[in-house]
């Protein structure tokens, strides 16, 4: 499985012989150029400008934007409400489990809050969490760490923080390096990822945004 991020909370993910996926398009509002991708399915986690691009993306079949169960080309897509909570607010928020087989990818969308254990469990096991990192309406460093210990992946891949372009007002990822206690970090423009020898503990990898000038 190849898994590569675009900027924001956009990665496409791929697997030869397999329905490629497209997670929350941006459009240029946020200040980034808007990739040309190429996907069988997009998933919108929410209805906001920095995730909701489908034009951007080309050849896709389906366009899920809600919870619920659904097998595509042979890929188990599951999307599960996660409420963003903002005080009182609650704001509409779908994340995404994408199963291949037996490796299983999580994109939490724009989660701002810790979920209670039973949520926790409805993700079943998880090999590559998509997690926000950087506030905003998504999960601040420190919570993003502790959302990591619950769900336990094999890798991370931290999203939504602030980056060169990018206009909102997000923290840099360097925070949440921090606060996961990492010293060391992988970093790559593509994490590809096998069915087998995962690592033992939580591996945060940092992917290069695949930005176009």
């Amino acid at each position: 499985m190849d898994i590569t991020w675009y900027g924001h909370s956009c990665f496409r993910i791929a697997e030869r012989n397999r329905v490629a996926v497209v997670t929350d398009p941006f459009s240029e509002n946020i200040g980034l150029a808007v990739p040309k991708l190429k996907a069988d399915v997009i998933t919108i986690s929410h209805d906001e400008p920095g995730h909701n691009n489908t034009e951007a993306v080309k050849g896709a079949s389906h366009i899920l934007t809600g919870p619920g169960e659904y097998e595509i080309g042979s890929v188990f897509v599951t999307g599960l409400e996660l409420h963003q909570i903002d005080g009182q607010i609650a704001r509409w928020n779908i994340a995404f489990r994408f199963e291949y087989d037996n490796l299983t990818v999580l994109h939490l969308g724009d989660l701002a809050h810790v979920p209670d254990q039973s949520t926790i469990e409805n993700f079943g096991e998880v090999h590559v969490l998509l997690l926000p990192v950087g506030g905003g309406m998504g999960l601040r460093a420190n919570q993003a760490a502790e959302v990591v210990g619950l769900v336990e992946p094999a890798y991370v891949i931290p999203m939504h923080y602030g980056m060169p372009g990018v206009n909102l007002d997000l923290e840099p990822v360097d925070k949440f390096l921090q606060a996961m206690g990492v010293s060391t970090v992988h970093e790559t423009d593509i994490l590809k990822v096998s069915g087998s020898d995962f690592p033992e503990q939580a591996q945060v990898v940092l992917l290069k945004p695949q930005v176009q000038a």
